[in-house]
């Protein structure tokens, strides 16, 4: 019994162990996706390719990003499936007449419309990650990504991103939405400190900033929503409540995900002790108030997908990436605060994950479940990608104040 308990528990032999063999599970169950043309199939449930699927540009960048960091942990194969979707990006998912990248391809091989932040955000992702890992061609995807997300994407007068172009960049949706926002933060501080380059980290800091206003203005629930001037809608797709990227309400595993991102900035940003600590503050408040209204609330174990704007829960099917970045933000908050109470969530997101979520016969983790534990796919069927699980792996023992790919690289001798 002890040593089932040390399984879970931070900073044991035992939950490092854990983590690794997930991890290295993970890392195995990916070895299928690259097409042939580089783009990454969607995985099914025993990581089989399911080729009748679109081929996703935000799945490819995954899975170049996970496999860049492959390479630094010394997994075998990494080198040539990180290059195989970074082949992907500079070819078939590349617009080569209209610049940027497609949201996707069919399986018939013709393009999806439309040109997407969020998807853009990835490309930048995975060139971070893949520069660190020497992969051939990343360099030079990396320098074309940065320049078309600042030139189509990025709107330094509001400090925020824009959202979706047609596939052309002639016609901006009036739609604002925070999650590719948030994915923008993700890719920005990445960007900083792959390259270098502190202007990326200081835009995180100017989307932060309207984040945490906004945030905290609504009880700590952040709005997902808005109109072209910025104006949040609270009723968004309230007809389309269980929509997998744009979902009504507000969605507790963003708020947690963005404390997360919130706390690596403010603690990469070197600002002076007491502002520093004003942001740790929030991304306390963001992370509480999300653990609050969706862990165990409706009296079953895991974390409820949305709830209405008292907290109460609308969708509660229970998505894996929710409890990946329960498990990143928990430990990185315990780090930063020393607070116990976090250590303690980290355990029972460890139990869990080990009794509920890990796939323990086909591998990798089920991606959408319901209150009762049976597996669903009404929103998630399959395992499309190991971007959450994998990195969930690792951001618990690495340092807080640096993106993961980074983090990995820099370290001078690896927990593990």
């Amino acid at each position: 019994m002890r040593e089932m308990t040390e399984k879970y528990r931070i900073d044991t032999k035992e939950n490092q162990r854990f983590l690794k063999d997930i991890r290295e599970d993970l890392l195995r169950f990916g070895h299928a996706f690259p097409a042939p043309g580089g783009s990454s199939y969607y995985l099914g449930d025993d990581g089989t390719p399911w080729k009748e699927r679109n081929r996703e540009t935000w799945i490819t960048c995954r899975m170049a990003h996970v496999y860049s960091i492959g390479v630094l942990l010394g997994h075998d194969g990494s080198r040539e499936l990180a290059g195989a979707a970074i082949k992907g990006l500079k070819g078939e998912l590349h617009d080569q007449e209209n610049g940027g990248w497609y949201p996707g391809i069919t399986a018939g091989g013709e393009i999806l419309p439309d040109k997407q932040c969020y998807a853009h955000t990835f490309v930048i992702l995975a060139a971070s990650s893949a520069m660190l890992a020497g992969i051939a061609g990343a360099e030079e995807l990396f320098e074309e990504a940065v320049s078309l997300f600042e030139l189509r994407f990025w709107d330094e007068k509001e400090g925020l991103a824009v959202d979706t172009w047609n596939t052309e960049f002639t016609v901006l949706s009036d739609y604002r939405g925070l999650n590719a926002n948030m994915h923008t933060v993700e890719a920005y501080l990445a960007a900083a400190d792959a390259a270098g380059r502190e202007g990326f980290r200081k835009r995180a800091g100017d989307i932060i900033e309207h984040v945490v206003r906004w945030a905290s203005d609504n009880a700590w629930r952040i709005p997902e929503h808005f109109t072209k001037d910025w104006t949040a809608c609270p009723e968004y797709n309230r007809e389309c409540p269980a929509d997998p990227f744009k979902p009504y309400g507000a969605t507790p595993g963003h708020g947690i995900e963005w404390a997360r991102l919130i706390a690596q900035w403010a603690l990469s940003s070197r600002m002076e002790k007491e502002e520093t600590g004003k942001y740790i503050e929030a991304a306390e408040k963001l992370y509480n108030r999300a653990v609050q209204d969706a862990w165990n609330t409706d009296g079953a174990p895991g974390i409820v997908y949305t709830t209405d704007w008292e907290g109460k829960p609308v969708i509660h099917d229970r998505m894996h990436w929710t409890l990946a970045e329960a498990i990143n933000t928990s430990a990185v908050l315990y780090r930063v605060t020393k607070d116990e109470k976090y250590a303690a969530d980290y355990g029972q997101f460890m139990e869990y994950l080990d009794r509920q979520v890990l796939d323990h016969v086909n591998g990798s983790w089920f991606h959408q479940m319901n209150a009762k534990g049976e597996v669903m796919t009404s929103v998630w069927p399959g395992k499309s990608d190991i971007y959450h699980a994998f990195q969930a792996c690792l951001i618990p023992y690495e340092r807080a104040d640096v993106s993961v790919a980074s983090a990995v690289l820099r370290s001078f001798e690896h927990v593990y």
